[in-house]
């Protein structure tokens, strides 16, 4: 008789907690995917659509993902899954649990009011304003702490860090999204090739060649730099276009009126040569990270500003 393979193991334990929800101080039993009553679409990510629902007064995201035959398409489900279900971690969207059925999956977790790539392209540039750096500072700050505990505590790369994969509340809470592609680092290295978005995919993956933590802060910077202007740093036609300007042109840069920390935190992030860009430890001891981990600024309250001058 054959032994079961680790990720079977490791699925008939997912299954058994299938609709098993806890929100809050409710715990709630054998939920079915019926009893979730649809209140407005609210997306789409990697692996399947996202809408608001709500289980007797409580008011969750649901994002249903279908199971197929396809391999690689059911392994972004457990990997979305296994990373969802299984973190503590402040910066990373919460889960309250999931429901499994024959052919789809549904994770349950806390609403957020937006991405980055709504708020900026509805309301932002709508409104001729801009991110100001302090927000920037705490974006930055959530996204480099979200990807260090993904590489410390489930070795796990990300691999799709952009505007729309990081999402903040209404009481200014910035967290990382969509786990579907993320990839398991062997010896620091990542060794498959799922894409992500090739707006953001750094030099080296652009090239094919190996890559490893790195190849994240390069799409973190690309982010940053976008929600700074408020738009894509590259101009590009086709897919061919955007590969020669990812790897033959200078990288991007901040325009000169931000400070010099932050410039300077954006060109590490964009270094080129792999070797010369930095990891997540290095970052954290940058002058920029430090104090904006350290104040404490109401991103909150801005957000709702932003929010109100848009009626």
């Amino acid at each position: 008789m054959k032994r079961p393979k680790p990720q079977d193991r490791e699925y008939e334990r997912i299954k058994t907690n299938s609709g098993k929800l806890q929100i809050g101080p409710e715990q709630y039993e054998n939920v079915k995917i019926e009893h979730l009553r649809i209140i407005s679409e609210l997306g789409f990510g990697a692996c399947g659509n996202v809408t608001q629902r709500a289980l007797n007064n409580r008011i969750l995201a649901v994002k249903e993902m279908k199971k197929t035959s396809n391999e690689e398409e059911n392994k972004r489900i457990y990997m979305d899954l296994q990373v969802i279900t299984c973190n503590d971690c402040p910066f990373i969207v919460k889960s309250y649990g999931y429901i499994i059925t024959f052919d789809h999956v549904y994770i349950c977790m806390e609403t957020m009011a937006m991405c980055l790539d709504k708020l900026y392209k509805n309301y932002i540039k709508k409104q001729n304003m801009c991110i100001p750096e302090w927000v920037l500072g705490k974006i930055t700050v959530s996204v480099v702490e979200a990807l260090r505990y993904l590489k410390n505590e489930h070795e796990i790369i990300h691999r799709d860090v952009k505007p729309s994969n990081i999402l903040i509340d209404l009481n200014g809470n910035i967290k990382l999204c969509d786990f579907g592609i993320a990839g398991k680092l062997i010896d620091s290295i990542a060794n498959t090739a799922s894409l992500g978005c090739a707006a953001y995919l750094s030099p080296e993956r652009m090239q094919c060649a190996q890559y490893d933590i790195r190849a994240d802060i390069w799409s973190l910077g690309i982010t940053l730099i976008e929600l700074a202007i408020s738009e894509y740093p590259y101009q590009f036609n086709t897919h061919f276009e955007l590969m020669c300007a990812i790897t033959g042109l200078p990288a991007p840069k901040l325009p000169e009126h931000f400070s010099l920390e932050f410039k300077e935190f954006v060109g590490k992030c964009l270094e080129k040569n792999v070797e010369d860009r930095p990891k997540y430890k290095q970052l954290g001891n940058t002058k920029f990270f430090q104090d904006h981990r350290s104040l404490d600024y109401d991103v909150g309250n801005w957000l709702s500003n932003v929010l109100e001058d848009d009626d």
